[in-house]
């Protein structure tokens, strides 16, 4: 049986940062402590410690928009009918040159009416996401305003990634031709994967990358944000090789390989446009990883997301 994520901090999690807010008992009988109160109560307090940040400084935040309740063989191809929860991350990058999302996770609609916003896509794959958990909430909780964002990077256009388009309103919206175009018309058995409301709005300032042709773009030109043509789960699909001063290269695969297993060659995603080019591109991003000696940050991978450090208060740099 698959061990089920927990949304609930540990109180080995808040050992980490005690010296930066202050814990709280929720109740004088048990090792639980109310964290969404403690982080409010300390932020402004400490928001030269989340904010300061020097000319030269990139830093990579883990968020998170809930899970998805979904069964085993909708991620790993041809296994078990098993419950299995999955992490629905996003990322955000502090740069020098502006601040850059990548993805976006659920949309913010998803928790207001699931069953409005996606339809009949919850039977397979059920969102578990509070009200709050979404990008710009989020970003709020680290004193990021939307307005302040640069660049969204769209890994792909699924609905569980499309959550930052038109969240931004001075953003420029950076995704492959291949995938915008096929979002607006798929093959019957990824439809459901891609909602409409999501992407398809007035005023986004769109950039198109043109596959092959634009593989491995520098987006600042300096090397430290890398966008890398990987097709195989939608036509379109980009992975991402951030470079950091003191954690080295971080390599996030998105759903190129939604999890080790699927790093690991063991199985194919549940939901692919080729198959060919799925274990292609995992074959070009474990050589990546490899050269760059890169820390690998699969898609939905619920064990490998639990020994990750997670914003808000933590970050990567």
């Amino acid at each position: 049986m698959e061990k089920k994520i927990s949304t609930n901090y540990k109180k080995s999690d808040l050992d980490k940062f005690e010296k930066i807010i202050t814990n709280k008992k929720t109740d004088l009988y048990k090792e639980e402590y109310n964290i969404k109160e403690a982080i409010e109560s300390s932020k402004q307090e400490y928001k030269h410690l989340i904010n300061s940040q020097t000319a030269t400084d990139i830093r990579l935040y883990f968020f998170q928009t809930g899970t998805l309740k979904t069964k085993m063989k909708y991620i790993k191809m041809n296994q078990s009918n098993e419950d299995f929860e999955i992490p629905v991350p996003w990322f955000l990058i502090r740069h020098p040159k502006g601040d850059v999302v990548i993805d976006g996770g659920n949309a913010k609609e998803v928790s207001e009416d699931k069953h409005a916003h996606w339809g009949n896509v919850v039977a397979a794959y059920d969102p578990v996401m509070g009200k709050t958990e979404n990008c710009i909430d989020q970003l709020n909780s680290i004193g990021i305003n939307p307005s302040s964002i640069r660049y969204v990077l769209h890994s792909h256009l699924h609905l569980d990634h499309s959550g930052g388009v038109g969240r931004f309103p001075n953003a420029t919206h950076v995704v492959q031709q291949k995938e915008y175009d096929y979002a607006f018309n798929p093959d019957w058995f990824a439809k459901p994967a891609y909602i409409r409301a999501d992407f398809d709005k007035p005023g986004i300032n769109w950039k198109f990358l043109r596959d092959k042709n634009d593989d491995y773009y520098d987006l600042y030109g300096d090397g430290s944000i890398i966008i890398i043509f990987t097709p195989g789960h939608a036509p379109g699909h980009q992975s991402f090789l951030v470079r950091l001063s003191n954690s080295g290269y971080v390599l996030l695969t998105i759903d190129a390989a939604y999890t080790m297993d699927h790093w690991n060659d063991l199985t194919l995603p549940g939901l692919v446009c080729s198959a060919v080019d799925t274990v292609n591109s995992v074959k070009k991003l474990k050589k990546l990883a490899k050269e760059k000696n890169a820390l690998v940050v699969t898609g939905h991978d619920p064990h490998a997301w639990e020994d990750f450090k997670k914003a808000p208060m933590f970050y990567y740099d």
